[in-house]
């Protein structure tokens, strides 16, 4: 036998072990991977389904539609209407430039929106459409879709866009919206996704920035299918969102025009507050303007022309404007005594025309003295000197600590744009503020509303609601939201001395119903409807001595801004009030002249629901009444608010 021969066999064994071996880890590969195959398509399918789906699939926002803001009747405020816009997807336009130019030979587009166009494509994601313009004509429309083989990437579509039907009157109760700005995203903290569309129009004035929340709803989802570099290639499905909330406001849209009107040639504001319930009838700052200007994209021309008006025609100055408040304020100073039971009524202090403190004189306005004054005379015939005498005896702490009682010097809770809290102050706020120690002639100039106290219109019509009702006022502006009501406005009584409320709401009536009154020429003749008010006149600086020694320049010489504020609250009528009225004219000299004949045209206004009969007006004015009725009324109907000065007092 050979020697291969004998070799052979354990050749044929070693081969053999080796091929098993070899087979087996073969096998186990196999089985290990027949097994992960099994587990990746039975146990793991769904998981891998979904990713697949999410790299196939994406989930692209519906911005809802905004809710709608009506008056108290139900008056559109502002609403919704139709809107043609053009969108451009950078990725599919490709040579966006060469596509702009393309698109503005078909619609104008001025240079500036080309601009603002180009800079938004290029901030956003290539496949995010964005608004190149909007409010296109049916014209405009039709011509980009005959010419869309030449626009790729361009997109015409219906939108919504909010619109303001009553216009410059409304302008600083609703406010308006515009799209949402680098500021606005870096002062807000909210993380909703809609805040990032290009062009989403939020809030940014009035209620509509107040109630931003309430008005904006939830956005809806569409999900569509994309390939691989995100362009959409169809729509899988769409989620509808949910529409804002619809608000009902307490204003009264008929009698919120006729005030704007009234106080038209005027930079001036009023506010009116109805005394069942603190609703907000009407609160309107003039001059105005008109929101939907903002809405569409105000002009460079029109910005700078309200915004460099002298008169603030962008300010809500009812509730922004701070003012001293005069002699508006006697009534807080005199309740504050009464309270504190350092005055009795009917005590007396002598008026020779000042006050003499450590070789300071305080001056009365009326230079040669008032004679002796009791409470009821001292609020009737505006007498200062007596003012100046209670402070002393009751001190600033309490007559701040009243004022803020009847709502002066807090921030009311009113859903609109900066809202002044105003100032009540102290000896510990002086001292915190000022660094300074509190001094007698402090007291004496808040007494009669000067020095540091400042107070809003809203804020005087608050106090002056709460006199008549003796309860405390909350100043309600929301009246409902989506049809349910909201609670009531009018509070707990104030726990102030029935008979003292009685003694000023008496003195406040003589103030306008008795000849000697400083308001009695702007009284009503309708013994039903009589009103109670008070005069104010805070000036806007310091009288000079060599001025009295002069006679004092008249404010009618003086240039504008240097003339004192005129001032007039009121509440109607005097037995059973159902209102309360707050007027301030800047700059208008005395309140009786300038801002007691408005309030008393807007208290009749109220109470008659409409244009009064001309015999509830002193028979002296009722020509001129007429007259401005004629003219009111026309400025309403044509919407025109015309901001040029004029007498209509």
């Amino acid at each position: 036998m050979s020697r291969a021969d004998q070799d052979n066999p354990i050749h044929t064994r070693k081969m053999t072990r080796r091929a098993m071996l070899l087979g087996s880890v073969q096998l186990g590969i196999v089985g290990a991977l027949g097994y992960r195959m099994q587990s990746m398509q039975v146990k793991q399918a769904d998981e891998f389904r979904l990713l697949a789906e999410e790299n196939r699939v994406n989930i692209r926002l519906i911005p809802p539609a905004r809710g709608l803001i009506f008056d108290r009747s139900g008056g559109s405020l502002a609403e919704n209407e139709q809107n043609y816009r053009v969108t451009m997807v950078r990725e599919d336009a490709g040579d966006v430039d060469e596509i702009l130019a393309r698109l503005a030979r078909l619609i104008y587009l001025s240079p500036e929106t080309l601009a603002k166009a180009r800079k938004e494509i290029f901030r956003h994601s290539p496949f995010v459409p964005v608004t190149i313009t909007d409010h296109l004509s049916w014209d405009d429309l039709a011509t980009i879709n005959v010419n869309a083989p030449a626009l790729p990437g361009i997109t015409a579509e219906l939108g919504l866009s909010r619109v303001y039907p009553q216009g410059a009157h409304m302008a600083h109760v609703v406010g308006y919206v515009g799209p949402v700005s680098d500021y606005d995203l870096s002062r807000i903290d909210d993380q909703d996704p809609l805040l990032q569309i290009p062009k989403f129009q939020i809030g940014k004035t009035g209620a509509e920035n107040k109630l931003e929340r309430l008005l904006r709803g939830k956005a809806g989802t569409r999900r569509i299918e994309v390939n691989a570099i995100g362009r959409v290639m169809r729509e899988l499905g769409r989620q509808e969102g949910e529409k804002g909330a619809d608000v009902q406001l307490t204003i009264d849209s008929r009698l919120q025009s006729y005030v704007q009107a009234r106080l038209s040639g005027e930079s001036a504001s009023a506010v009116v507050i109805d005394l069942e319930n603190g609703d907000l009838r009407a609160i309107a700052s003039a001059p105005t303007f008109d929101p939907n200007l903002f809405v569409r994209g105000i002009s460079i021309a029109d910005w700078t022309g309200l915004n460099e008006n002298k008169f603030r025609p962008l300010a809500a100055k009812a509730v922004q404007g701070t003012y001293p408040p005069g002699s508006t304020f006697k009534m807080v100073t005199a309740l504050a005594a009464l309270e504190d039971g350092v005055l009795t009524p009917d005590e007396t202090v002598r008026c020779t025309g000042y006050t003499e403190l450590f070789g300071t004189r305080f001056h009365c306005w009326k230079r040669g003295g008032h004679g002796n004054m009791n409470l009821h005379e001292s609020l009737r015939q505006s007498c200062d000197c007596y003012y100046y005498e209670i402070c002393q005896r009751v001190g600033i702490d309490k007559i701040s600590a009243m004022a803020r009682k009847l709502g002066l010097g807090i921030r009311h809770g009113v859903p609109l744009s900066a809202v002044a809290s105003g100032l009540a102050p102290d000896k510990a706020w002086k001292t915190e503020v000022r660094g300074e120690d509190w001094r007698i002639g402090d007291t004496v100039n808040a007494s009669i509303g000067q020095g540091y106290v400042l107070s809003s219109p809203l804020q005087l019509a608050v106090m002056t609601a709460s006199i008549a009702t003796g309860r405390e006022v909350n100043p309600r502006l929301v009246r409902a939201v989506n049809g349910v009501a909201q609670p009531s406005g009018i509070g707990e009584p104030l726990g102030l001395n029935e008979n003292a409320l009685r003694r000023i709401r008496q003195a406040m009536s003589d103030v306008i119903n008795t000849s000697r009154g400083t308001a009695y020429r702007a009284r009503i003749t309708n013994r039903d409807r009589q009103m109670a008010g008070k005069t104010g006149t805070s000036q806007v600086r310091r009288i000079t001595a060599e001025e009295r020694a002069n006679g004092v320049t008249r404010n009618e010489d003086l240039p504008w801004e240097r003339r004192d504020h005129a001032l007039f609250v009121n509440f109607a009528p005097v037995e059973n009030p159902q209102f309360a009225v707050a007027v301030i004219v800047e700059h208008g000299g005395g309140g009786s002249k300038a801002a007691a004949p408005i309030g008393r045209d807007i208290t009749l206004q109220a109470l008659y629901d409409g244009n009064p009969p001309l015999s509830a007006y002193p028979p002296e004015v009722q020509n001129r009444i007429a007259a401005q009725q004629r003219r009111i009324d026309t400025m309403i109907a044509s919407g025109n608010y015309d901001p040029a000065s004029e007498d209509t007092n």
